[in-house]
């Protein structure tokens, strides 16, 4: 099996970024291009204007800053990479964008940023073993 697009998605938690290692690794053995996906919870549009402008661009940053330790990882590694911030339920949201990106193949970490979310497996990662249509390769 080639895989020509792995999908590395990512909290900012400590192991996003062992899965992002591993994914780095396993696009350059096998010449493949990353796609990097952060999650972030939708905002509520009750908020109304300008305050629902100030907040994406606040949650925006935010998303941004989570994502830049994983990019300089990238460049560093000399990987091909692109990224997307997607709004939603991240473990419908990761399946979903996988499908429609035609990933090969998610690689992500086996819990969040918080432990309590999931005791022997993450909710998130959970979710999307359910209902990925592509190979899931969790890391811990």
């Amino acid at each position: 099996m080639k895989l020509k697009k792995i999908m590395v998605a990512v909290d900012g938690s400590d192991h996003s970024m062992r899965a992002a290692a591993y994914a780095s690794d396993f696009a350059v053995l096998g010449s493949a291009e990353i796609l990097l996906v952060y999650c972030r919870k939708r905002l509520s549009s009750i908020l109304g204007e300008p305050y629902l402008q100030q907040a994406v661009a606040e949650v925006m940053e935010k998303s941004n800053l989570i994502l830049e330790p994983f990019r300089e990882m990238f460049r560093e590694k000399g990987v091909p990479f692109s990224d997307r911030i997607l709004e939603g339920s991240p473990g419908n949201m990761i399946a979903e964008a996988a499908r429609i990106e035609n990933c090969d193949m998610i690689i992500m970490g086996s819990r969040g940023r918080s432990d309590f979310e999931g005791l022997l497996l993450g909710s998130v990662t959970h979710r999307v073993l359910q209902a990925a249509e592509c190979p899931v390769l969790v890391v811990r």
